[in-house]
């Protein structure tokens, strides 16, 4: 049976702007395969309400899983969790043990708790709150939306929180080869090594190092004795 699979909508103008470089992806990316849940797409919006709407639903309706970053801090363009409420039809509202959880963590700061904090409480109808151990500001999932900070180390925390709950597959493992050859030297050989074990996945990767062409030879998936045998093929293929 496939492993489920998942998308990723990372939101937010400053990294479609290049003011900020997202490493939640690459984060992301590699908890899902050890989780054995395959990470399929990625998209990228800016703050725009119609821009996440249309994301949501799409990618919701082709993937098991979506999981979104950015958007649902206490400012005024942090519109994401309004945004997730429309994308499923249903009313938004500051929900009592969301605003218990954050009027706790700011009394025990010593910080106001002022509207614009309050706004971190707004939660769509029937989502269930994603847990925060880094600032406590909850995230959320609602069906199989999962909706998180996009502050790098509170993303993880999140990952952390949810990936449990889900029900993954076989983790997805890979071995490589490098080879001091170009792509094109290689391509015939590889490809024909690839119809031979339709069940992996199989890439090449070009490199220039010190003047000389080579390529990294990768193979995955999830049974490590296919993947054992067609690597003995591709170093017989190639050897040193």
């Amino acid at each position: 049976m496939p492993n489920p699979t998942a998308a990723m909508l990372v939101i937010g103008d400053e990294i479609l702007s290049g003011r900020t470089r997202d490493s939640n992806m690459h984060f992301l990316a590699g908890e899902l395969t050890k989780h054995g849940i395959s990470l399929m797409e990625v998209r990228v919006v800016s703050d725009d309400r119609t821009a996440i709407i249309a994301s949501v639903v799409a990618l919701d309706a082709a993937y098991d899983h979506v999981f979104t970053s950015g958007g649902i801090g206490p400012t005024h363009d942090d519109i994401t969790a309004e945004a997730i409420a429309a994308a499923f039809g249903v009313p938004i509202s500051q929900r009592a043990d969301a605003m218990a959880l954050l009027a706790a963590h700011y009394e025990r700061s010593g910080m106001p708790f002022n509207e614009a904090r309050q706004r971190m409480a707004r939660i769509p109808d029937g989502a269930a709150l994603i847990d925060n151990p880094i600032s406590t500001a909850p995230g959320f999932s609602l069906g199989s939306v999962h909706v998180m900070a996009g502050v790098p180390n509170v993303f993880q925390a999140m990952v952390a929180s949810v990936l449990p709950t889900l029900t993954g597959g076989a983790p997805l493992l890979s071995q490589s080869l490098r080879v001091d050859r170009g792509e094109g030297e290689v391509a015939e050989p590889f490809g024909a090594l690839a119809a031979e074990f339709p069940d992996l996945s199989m890439g090449s990767y070009p490199f220039t190092r010190n003047g000389a062409h080579g390529t990294n030879l990768v193979i995955r998936g999830t049974d490590a004795a296919q993947i054992d045998a067609a690597m003995t093929r591709l170093a017989a293929m190639f050897p040193a």
